[in-house]
């Protein structure tokens, strides 16, 4: 490596780095939401474990941690609050008692009404057509980071 390449290595900051920015970019997205998670009484976490399952009810614990990215040993606590906060139930697979379905209560369902008022599209000061660019970026970039991992594994 030349001297030039290793100074500009060493000059890197902070803000240089993409996951940081991604990161940062998180932290944000969840200051954003508080207020309206809030009144929900509700943390992100739980919020997106009832959007997945207002896309599909009926999931496996398995299936649901899989779409949110999250391991058996975080999704289950999260499915136990909300089950105790009266929003959805778990029940065992009556096909495969290995199986845990995730269903959506009364109450779960209700959530997507008041929820409904979480469009942070001009918080972000980006045009929809950016916007909807910029998810599909970051989403091909965790699919490929994924993907990187799992070939290597």
């Amino acid at each position: 490596m030349s001297t030039k390449a290793a100074a500009k290595k060493e000059s890197r900051k902070l803000a240089d780095f993409l996951c940081f920015s991604i990161y940062s970019a998180n932290l944000a997205f969840g200051r954003a939401y508080r207020p309206i998670l809030d009144e929900l009484g509700l943390t992100y976490t739980q919020y997106i474990t009832v959007i997945a399952l207002w896309e599909q009810d009926g999931q496996t614990v398995g299936s649901l941690g899989e779409k949110l990215f999250l391991e058996s040993n975080t999704l289950t606590p999260i499915l136990k609050k909300l089950e105790t906060m009266g929003y959805l139930r778990r029940e065992r697979d009556p096909g495969d008692e290995r199986q845990v379905l995730v269903n959506l209560t009364d109450a779960g369902r209700a959530l997507r009404e008041k929820g409904l008022g979480m469009n942070l599209v001009d918080a972000c000061g980006l045009t929809p057509g950016e916007f909807s660019t910029v998810q599909k970026a970051v989403a091909t970039l965790r699919d490929s980071l994924i993907k990187s991992v799992q070939d290597k594994g």
